[in-house]
């Protein structure tokens, strides 16, 4: 801690506003969380079992996302000669003497505050309290572990555009999920419901503890939060161990520095692939315009409903998955895109599995936030949140089967678009219906796959008697097996067909 207060000037000035600025919102959250002794006991249980998921979470993901660098990394320690297991418990000690581990102290302190006042036991406040700061400090410990086992560059721009794209997943859908709630003075069912799910996982179950509605409840938090505080102890040891006993390889920062995604994905065959294939789906104006036109062509799908009649709650639901068809979709003709640079797979004998996979890795990098984004919007427009579940499935399985139908497409039937550097609408003449061929069966594929999802939903959206869950799993189901399955046999043709592929991007 004191640590913190040393080295470059600004550096240290900053941290220390920012430790004052956390000091305060600290007094005030802590003076919220004793005040709500006067609400009644749902609300305290709510509030407690997602503000601490919020909070164990946070000391999971934040290490990696921030880049912190870990002042009690084991391999500072190594000069020394120590034994692993004693370190180890040394440093899992020393993890619980930091400004953030205070914080959650003092604030989870004053729950205990408000617990009491609603019933809670107080052996059972002191365990949810003791074993909810365990968790957080094991996350922290292990994730800062993992971070260094691994070897993580630099923070990148790209590796930033990544945590930033999954914290745009996370948040965006969340936040209007509960700006969608109707309070009216109450907690609503869904978050009740959400917090129930909440206590019994690794991130909430601690929290769960106090206030659970039941006996059954609250020893099922208490023995998945002793599982979760044994399992992650066991996983630092362990990689105390292995820190202790691997060595590093030298990182040449300036040789990784620009080299973009590729000093970022791993340094294998599909990673390589997946590298290119991000610089030239967000550099290639080819790719662009496809990006840009998938929303806006899904948006439009909705005039002709309006104008026929359709009620607007129905007819907000269809840009989603008209999306999710196009996105699993675009790759469908990736190979003819790399025009002579194809050389490059077939010549260093790449294995067809790599490629395919490689090449969709963009796709669902740019799809998956758009569509986790613009899909709870269009169920706020429409007003019932029981439809989400299988509306996911819909959307999960034209995305997924076009993706697989795709990669066997790419590869059995290529056909001729425009060069690099040409006008992303400049087309080239095509002889025969090939194209027009295999635009048409990767999307009727992908159609028909989605067909008995589909049809539950709409079973959901007339409010009869369907399960949206099993819609959610039939559509994951089904896409995800036409996906495994046009990959599998896309990676096989492509293997086959290397020499008339690379005759194709030739007289292309």
């Amino acid at each position: 801690m004191l640590g913190a207060l040393r080295g470059d000037r600004r550096d240290v000035i900053r941290r220390i506003i920012g430790v004052v600025v956390l000091v305060a919102a600290t007094v005030i959250a802590a003076r919220s969380a004793s005040g709500m002794a006067d609400a009644d006991t749902l609300t305290v249980a709510v509030v407690t079992v997602l503000a601490g998921s919020a909070v164990t979470l946070g000391f999971a993901v934040g290490p990696p996302v921030t880049a912190s660098v870990d002042p009690l990394d084991p391999r500072r320690f190594a000069v020394v000669g120590p034994e692993p297991r004693p370190l180890a418990g040394a440093l899992l000690l020393a993890g619980f003497l930091s400004v953030p581990v205070l914080v959650v102290l003092v604030l989870g302190i004053s729950l205990a505050i408000s617990w009491g006042a609603h019933g809670a036991n107080a052996l059972a406040s002191i365990v949810s309290v003791v074993l909810g700061l365990a968790t957080c400090v094991l996350f922290a410990r292990v994730s800062m572990a993992l971070g260094a086992l691994v070897q993580r560059p630099r923070q990148s721009r790209e590796l930033m555009g990544v945590y930033l794209v999954a914290i745009l997943v996370v948040v965006v859908p969340v936040g209007v999920f509960l700006g969608s709630l109707e309070w009216r003075g109450a907690v609503p069912s869904q978050l009740a419901s959400a917090a129930e799910i909440l206590a019994w996982t690794p991130i909430g179950a601690a929290w769960g503890i106090a206030l659970a509605p039941s006996a059954g409840a609250a020893v099922g938090s208490l023995v998945v939060a002793v599982l979760t505080v044994a399992l992650l102890t066991l996983a630092w040891f362990t990689l105390v161990d292995v820190l202790l006993t691997t060595t590093r390889r030298p990182v040449a920062v300036r040789e990784r520095g620009g080299l973009g995604w590729f000093a970022l994905l791993p340094g294998t065959p599909g990673g390589a692939v997946a590298a290119r294939s991000l610089s030239y789906w967000l550099r290639d104006r080819r790719y662009l315009v496809n990006l840009v036109i998938v929303p806006i062509a899904a948006v439009v799908s909705m005039v002709p409903l309006l104008v026929a009649g359709v009620p607007f709650e129905l007819a907000v639901l269809l840009p989603v998955p008209i999306m999710a068809l196009f996105f699993g979709w675009l790759p469908h003709n990736d190979l003819a895109y790399d025009s002579t640079a194809l050389w490059m797979h077939i010549a260093s004998g790449m294995r067809g599995a790599p490629d395919r996979i490689g090449r969709l890795v963009p796709v669902l990098l740019i799809s998956i936030p758009v569509l986790a984004v613009t899909l709870p919007l269009a169920i706020v427009a429409h007003g019932r949140w029981a439809v989400f579940p299988a509306m996911v499935g819909v959307c999960a399985a034209l995305f997924l089967a076009g993706l697989g139908l795709s990669s066997t497409s790419s590869v059995l039937a290529p056909y001729a678009v425009s060069r690099p550097g040409d006008s992303p609408f400049q087309q080239p003449q095509r002889t025969g219906s090939g194209g027009v061929m295999a635009q048409g069966l990767v999307m009727a594929g992908a159609i028909v796959t989605a067909v008995p999802a589909g049809w539950l939903t709409w079973q959901a959206i007339e409010g009869k008697t369907i399960d949206s869950m099993f819609a959610l799993w039939i559509g994951v189901g089904a896409g995800a097996f036409v996906l495994i399955v046009g990959i599998a046999i896309g990676a096989l043709l492509f293997e086959r067909r290397g020499t008339r592929l690379m005759e194709f991007a030739e007289a292309t």
